[in-house]
């Protein structure tokens, strides 16, 4: 799937903490401007480019954009898959940070990925989401999307929460654990692998059930295809438990709330330039080479 050919507007999005910016946004600006795009930015962004209009992420999602620019680590990423993914906005992530995962392209790689994608040349990936509402007595609380996963986890240390998990209406089983993880294909390189967990490819169709430190050693994780809803109903939690969404926003929940998952209809589009899912592998997670 290549870049359609749209307005030329391009959107910068950026971590603000980063020193590298004050460098790197006002090139890349540059570079846009020359080739005759008209350049919008974040208010993270704005204080290393005078003179453009900025914005929230909420009202650059609403604007004709052509791709955005994302300057950051996957963390960055994250956030903004939650703003675009609706907008069906593709999106050029630049590692700034430590791992990467997810930001592929590298600062020394930038203005070649930008020319790749100014011709309409880079492809784009999409990675399915979590769409994910929290019901209370029947009416729902609030509603969240996901690129990684969600995860339901009790407030305090000293005990295990108890989770029913029905798929499709049907009784999976009643957790006893620490907590209970539900990710995406992208999610399965995170939260999910660190509590024991397979890695999907991207192009999986499925989720992941990934119980963390269950009180049964037979509770294993459990691969269900995408098209399923997921219901988590939250039992024997009196000090109260917690949902947590790509772990970045989270909310309180009691005894009696009901946790319902759903794949989001849109996917989220990265642009892809020249590594694979393996490359990412090999390099992140240092996987043997050949």
């Amino acid at each position: 799937m290549s870049i359609p050919r749209s307005k030329k507007i391009v959107a910068l999005m950026s971590k603000p903490t980063k020193s590298e910016l004050g460098k790197i946004v006002p090139e890349v600006v540059d570079w846009l401007q020359a080739r005759g795009y008209e350049v919008i930015t974040d208010r993270e962004s704005s204080n290393y480019c005078k003179g453009l209009e900025s914005m929230a992420r909420e009202e650059i999602a609403k604007h004709s954009v052509r791709f955005v620019v994302l300057l950051g680590g996957d963390g960055t990423l994250l956030s903004a898959a939650r703003v675009l993914a609706r907008s069906d906005i593709p999106v050029i992530g630049v590692n700034l940070g430590s791992l990467g995962f997810l930001t592929e392209v590298t600062v020394k790689d930038l203005f070649s990925a930008l020319e790749t994608a100014d011709k309409g040349k880079a492809s784009i990936e999409e990675r399915a989401m979590l769409d994910c509402q929290i019901e209370r007595d029947g009416a729902t609380v609030v509603s969240y999307d996901a690129l990684n996963e969600i995860v339901v986890g009790k407030n305090t240390l000293s005990r295990l929460n108890s989770f029913e998990v029905n798929v499709d209406g049907v009784f999976v089983s009643n957790y006893k654990a620490d907590g209970l993880i539900v990710s995406t294909p992208t999610g399965s390189t995170a939260y999910s692998l660190a509590a024991g967990g397979p890695i999907l490819t991207p192009a999986v169709e499925a989720f992941l059930i990934t119980p963390v430190s269950p009180h049964s050693l037979t509770h294993r994780p459990l691969v269900v295809r995408d098209t399923v809803e997921i219901v988590i109903v939250v039992k024997a939690a009196k000090e109260g438990a917690f949902v947590s969404f790509d772990g970045q926003l989270g909310k309180s929940i009691l005894e009696g709330d009901v946790i319902r998952c759903r794949k989001l209809a849109h996917k989220f589009k990265l642009l892809r330039f020249k590594s694979t899912f393996f490359d990412g592998l090999h390099s992140k997670l240092k996987w043997g080479q050949r």
